[in-house]
């Protein structure tokens, strides 16, 4: 058994043509799906104390630094989802290009990466009311 195996784009293709899921989404649906991930709940909880305690105005710099550096990384995103349009997402794009193990080590930590940011979100929220 091989963990670095790695799979074609044409192959994966070929895969998914005997799967029976159809596209549900347009596209409005998934740019605000989008922008609520990039987003997240911490800019909601934190800009007023950040403000206020410890940059003031140069906050609003910071914002427009994050925003265009999030712009360049959902752009890369959206070329690879275009250059191999398949389920999957990250483990896809993983397991086309590094192999199977190093896909399996992204799927398990986006799956981490959602549990703890949904608990984040889930204490935050608990702490405001």
């Amino acid at each position: 058994m091989n963990i670095f195996r790695t799979k074609s784009v044409d192959m994966m293709l070929q895969e998914t043509k005997k799967s029976t899921l159809v596209k549900s989404l347009g596209a409005l649906d998934i740019l605000l799906i989008g922008i609520g991930v990039i987003i997240g709940t911490g800019i909601f909880v934190l800009t007023g104390v950040a403000a206020a305690e410890y940059a003031g105005p140069g906050l609003m710099l910071s914002f427009v630094i994050a925003g265009l550096t999030v712009a360049f990384v959902s752009l890369a995103y959206s070329e690879l989802a275009s250059m191999v349009p398949i389920a999957g997402s990250a483990y896809t794009y993983t397991y086309t290009s590094i192999g199977e193990f190093f896909a399996w080590v992204v799927g398990c930590g986006l799956v981490l990466e959602y549990t703890v940011g949904a608990s984040a979100g889930l204490n935050i929220a608990n702490s405001l009311m």
